[in-house]
């Protein structure tokens, strides 16, 4: 349900390049054009429930009445032809790939081959192969990035709450594996040491 979130922030930046093409002052007294807004969600995945509608309100705040409400339509698979649905198998073929090979670019180019067999999105595959091949590894890059950012964020915290526990006297030296795996024996010796010295 986040996607409700990322609807919210999407339709905001959208607005905002909205004004900044067509020359519209928000700040000034005169009111703006804005163009009305319809919201859709592709759901391509297989399970939970499966609404029409979705709401910020009954999902996040157990349908109190907020100042802003965001309602999106779902889509899901059918069993028309159109491009939206061929996308959707698209994305269900490769969340089947990743599964078997990972994040890797053999699950990009058997979603590809297995899709264009199908004849799925075959026009656009055939055409684009190589761009869409180059689009999703980097998606798989961002990805990895922001993995290894939350990774070295939380050793950040990690070491900082041992390093705080073992000044205060509430872990020893010996205790900090057992409360912080994540820490290596050379973090450990470090934290020690500075310790030490502030003794």
């Amino acid at each position: 349900m986040n996607i409700l979130v990322r609807v919210l922030l999407y339709l905001a930046q959208s607005y905002h390049e909205y004004f900044q093409r067509t020359s519209q002052n928000y700040y000034k007294s005169k009111k703006v054009k804005v163009p009305k807004p319809e919201l859709y969600v592709i759901f391509t995945g297989s399970k939970g429930r499966k609404p029409d509608k979705i709401f910020m309100s009954k999902e996040f705040f157990e349908g109190a009445d907020i100042d802003i409400e965001v309602k999106a339509k779902v889509i899901y698979e059918s069993d028309t032809d159109d491009i939206i649905n061929q996308y959707i198998i698209f994305c269900k073929v490769f969340n089947e790939q990743t599964k078997q090979y990972g994040m890797t670019r053999k699950a990009v180019t058997e979603t590809i081959r297995i899709c264009k067999d199908r004849n799925v999105l075959m026009e656009y595959l055939l055409g684009r192969e190589k761009e869409v091949v180059t689009i999703m590894m980097s998606l798989f890059d961002e990805e990895q990035i922001m993995k290894s950012f939350i990774k070295s964020e939380r050793y950040d915290v990690a070491k900082e709450k041992a390093f705080l526990m073992l000044q205060s006297g509430k872990i020893t030296v010996n205790e900090i594996s057992e409360f912080f795996p994540e820490l290596i024996e050379s973090d450990i010796k470090e934290l020690e040491a500075e310790v030490m010295q502030l003794a």
